[in-house]
């Protein structure tokens, strides 16, 4: 195992974007990349960085060559908790299908489909609470909510309870503010904690469950036979993890973009076909930047030599930007199509939750520039959010 230092470098942003402004903005150092190292090996970061298009389809296309399960690399990743519970995210086939398959079904997008009015009565109620100001944290009264609360009720679980949800996402994402022992052993620290609580919680309601004739998500897991204990609460925790963060980046980037892009009159009034605009957003700025994986054998990317055991990051934010794969691909264009962007992934990894994403996004996002004739963001001070693309918040004032 790798010390302390080693092991947060594996979760550390390369040097080059190590900022606030690079974060925000790393779309400059990836054309550089994509240009002169295409595959390169980062000493700090333990792990081969890939940037082109065609490179980053062929890793999560190929899940035999470029595996998902970290534990196989030579250098580990820092756990989040104690153990290593397998979630479908850290599987690899056969392990996969069991983790993903039971689940499968009821995320087609003819079964998320019949959640669109739940949807639409939780904007609805949301943005009825925002009327009562004229300016506003899109993040913390909008975009968080309202996927994080349309989760909880897949999961069955007490909505009143979200803030809770994400102090626990808060920290399970959260990297060390500053570069010391002591700061990353307090973010340790709270990794650990949220992530105890968090198999604490769904360990009971599982329990709980067990048995019992329910239609709701944890009693799904709880009654899947060809599950472990461990296994059943990592879906748990991933569903309620993934399930926010990411929808929460996608709204509010698809309000950044818009804005700054001086397209958010055109979206509001229709001139723009809003799926299409979204799915631009998507690409533009994707709310999961990079991927994880671990070569399985020996083999040559990009003309580099890569051993079996050793880390492999595609970076999904560069192959999206990708002039090989897109036209104009530095441009934002709304009506952008085809659209083969990478946000969701490939292969047998694609995001479980890309279609309930789409439809809160097209709901949220609709419903929004419905409500109010001006929607205008505060863009001169942002700040982003640790490991996924995304702000900390985002001020608007509306009338």
């Amino acid at each position: 195992m790798p010390s302390t230092d080693q092991a947060v470098s594996l979760i550390t942003p390369p040097a080059a974007i190590n900022t606030t402004e690079g974060q925000l903005e790393p779309f400059e150092w990836y054309a550089t990349m994509r240009s002169n190292e295409p595959v390169r090996f980062d000493e700090d970061r333990q792990t081969w960085d890939v940037f082109r298009y065609e490179t980053v389809d062929r890793i999560l296309r190929d899940p035999e060559t470029f595996a998902s399960d970290l534990t196989l690399a030579a250098v580990q990743s820092p756990q989040i908790g104690s153990d290593e519970t397998t979630t479908m995210l850290r599987a690899d086939p056969p392990a996969h299908e069991r983790l993903r398959g039971f689940v499968n079904d009821r995320f087609q997008p003819g079964a998320i489909g019949e959640y669109r009015d739940r949807i639409e009565t939780r904007t609805e109620e949301l943005l009825d609470d925002l009327e009562r100001d004229t300016t506003f944290d899109l993040v913390e009264s909008f975009a968080y909510p309202l996927p994080v609360t349309i989760i909880a009720e897949l999961l069955d679980i007490p909505t009143e309870n979200r803030a809770q949800f994400k102090a626990w996402s808060d920290a399970l994402i959260a990297r060390p503010t500053e570069p010391t022992n002591g700061a990353r052993e307090r973010n340790a620290h709270r990794r650990y904690e949220a992530w105890t609580e968090m198999r604490s919680f769904f360990g009971e309601l599982l329990e709980e469950r067990h048995g019992e004739s329910r239609s709701d998500l944890v009693a799904l897991a709880a009654n899947a036979d060809d599950l472990t204990r461990d296994e059943r609460i990592g879906f748990c925790i991933l569903l309620l993890i993934a399930g926010n963060v990411t929808t929460t980046n996608l709204i509010t980037n698809a309000i950044w973009c818009f804005a700054e892009e001086g397209v958010l009159d055109a979206v509001q009034s229709g001139e723009f076909d809003r799926k299409r605009a979204i799915d631009e957003v998507l690409r533009y700025r994707s709310p999961v930047q990079l991927l994880r994986r671990v070569a399985t054998t020996d083999l040559t990317l990009g003309g580099k030599q890569i051993a079996a055991g050793d880390r492999v990051t595609p970076w999904i934010g560069s192959a999206n930007r990708d002039s090989d794969r897109f036209d104009d691909p530095s441009k934002f264009v709304p009506s952008r199509h085809p659209n083969p962007h990478l946000a969701f992934g490939r292969g047998i990894h694609y995001c479980l939750g890309a279609p309930l994403a789409r439809i809160e996004a097209d709901v949220a996002i609709g419903r929004l520039l419905d409500r109010f004739e001006t929607i205008e963001p505060t863009l001169s001070t942002l700040s982003p959010r640790p490991t996924f693309h995304g702000l900390t918040e985002l001020q608007c004032t509306v009338e």
